[in-house]
């Protein structure tokens, strides 16, 4: 039996839980957001919570089903009240990052300037340095960040690069440091 699947979740104040078919809505104060159910699992609603049920417990692929839609329900509840950020920093001397209208434009050492849209229902914001991309739906928001940080990954030489904010990067020794060793 899943550990994950078996848990009700409780729906906060101010959102609805809709199925209409195969296919989950859930309404809150941030938005909306829409899942599609697999054949095998089912959802129901009643009395403020939330509970996933699957075909058959003891096959493997339905336990697995289980789990990933209970944790998918959980995070669009999250997601419809409170939302998801994630936070990039940009090191480099003449590396930056400009807001232009919706679109995030970055210049981090190529011959040309890096323009990004964002997907629907996320958000762009740059401070200085940091860049924060926001949202409703926790998978597009993971998408859109790891997308701006593969635009210029951080070198592990002099660190020169878009990370995630409190990411550790190892650092190696140049050349110089080899020589000194010999």
């Amino acid at each position: 039996m899943s550990r994950i699947g078996k848990k009700v979740r409780k729906i906060p104040q101010g959102v609805t839980v809709e199925i209409k078919g195969d296919d989950l809505v859930v309404k809150g104060p941030k938005g909306e957001l829409h899942q599609k159910l697999h054949p095998r699992v089912t959802v129901s609603t009643g009395e403020g919570q939330v509970t996933v049920s699957v075909v058959n417990e003891e096959n493997t692929k339905d336990k697995a089903l289980w789990g990933t839609f209970s944790s998918i329900i959980e995070n669009m509840l999250e997601g419809v009240t409170a939302g998801f950020k994630k936070q990039l920093e940009i090191n480099g001397v003449g590396y930056k990052a400009i807001l232009k209208g919706q679109d995030l434009v970055l210049e981090v050492g190529f011959s040309h300037t890096v323009e990004l849209k964002p997907a629907t229902g996320i958000k762009f914001e740059v401070e200085k340095n940091i860049i924060t991309v926001s949202g409703t739906d926790k998978q597009m928001v993971g998408e859109m960040a790891a997308q701006i940080r593969s635009t210029k990954k951080v070198e592990p030489y002099k660190g020169k690069g878009i990370k995630y904010v409190g990411e550790v990067v190892r650092r190696k020794a140049g050349k110089t440091a080899a020589k000194g060793a010999a």
